[in-house]
C-alpha cells in the first residue's frame, strides 16, 4: 500500500512547476497589458487636457487676423499652450515627444466673423512600452469664439 502512494507521488514531481510556470505568465501578461492600457490612457488624457486648455484660451483670446488664417503670433500661443503648458516656449513638453507641429489650430468663420476655434493634434505618436497610439485628428476641442475680433489692417 505505501510503495503504491510513493509511485504516484513520483509521477507529480514537475507538476508544480509547470501550473506556476502557466499560471505566472498569464499572470505577468494581464499585469502588462493593464500597464500598457493605464499608461497610453494616462498620457492621452493629459493630451486632452491641454488641448482644451489651449481651445479655451483661443476661444476668449482677442483674434488678431482678417481669415481664417491665424496670425504667427496667435498660433505660437496656441501651440506652446498645447505643448508646454504655457504661450511661451518652454523646455519641457507635457506629453513626451510632442512638438508645435503636432499641433493644428482652425478657425471657423462664418460670414466673415470667427465663430469657433478649433485645435486638434494630427501625426503624433504616444509611444508606450509594447505599442504605440497614433493620434491623427484626435483629440479634438472646439470652442465657440467669445474673444474680441480685432483684425489688423
Amino acid at each position: 500500500m505505501i510503495s503504491g502512494f510513493i509511485n504516484k507521488r513520483r509521477g507529480r514531481r514537475g507538476n508544480m512547476l509547470v501550473e506556476f510556470a502557466i499560471g505566472s505568465s498569464l499572470f505577468v501578461s494581464a499585469f502588462t497589458a493593464t500597464f500598457q492600457y493605464g499608461y497610453i490612457f494616462y498620457r492621452y488624457n493629459t493630451l486632452e487636457n491641454a488641448v482644451n486648455t489651449a481651445a479655451r484660451w483661443a476661444a476668449l483670446a482677442p483674434y488678431d487676423s482678417a481669415s481664417t488664417t491665424p496670425s504667427d503670433a496667435f498660433a505660437s500661443k496656441v501651440k506652446n499652450l498645447v505643448v508646454y503648458g504655457q504661450p511661451t516656449t518652454g523646455t519641457t513638453p507635457v506629453v513626451p515627444g510632442l512638438a508645435t507641429t503636432h499641433v493644428v489650430l482652425t478657425p471657423v468663420f462664418t460670414n466673415g466673423v470667427p465663430t469657433h476655434m478649433k485645435v486638434h493634434i494630427n501625426g503624433f505618436s504616444i509611444n508606450g512600452v509594447f505599442g504605440s497610439m497614433n493620434c491623427n485628428n484626435k483629440p479634438v476641442v472646439r470652442y465657440a469664439y467669445q474673444g474680441r475680433w480685432a483684425p489688423l489692417p
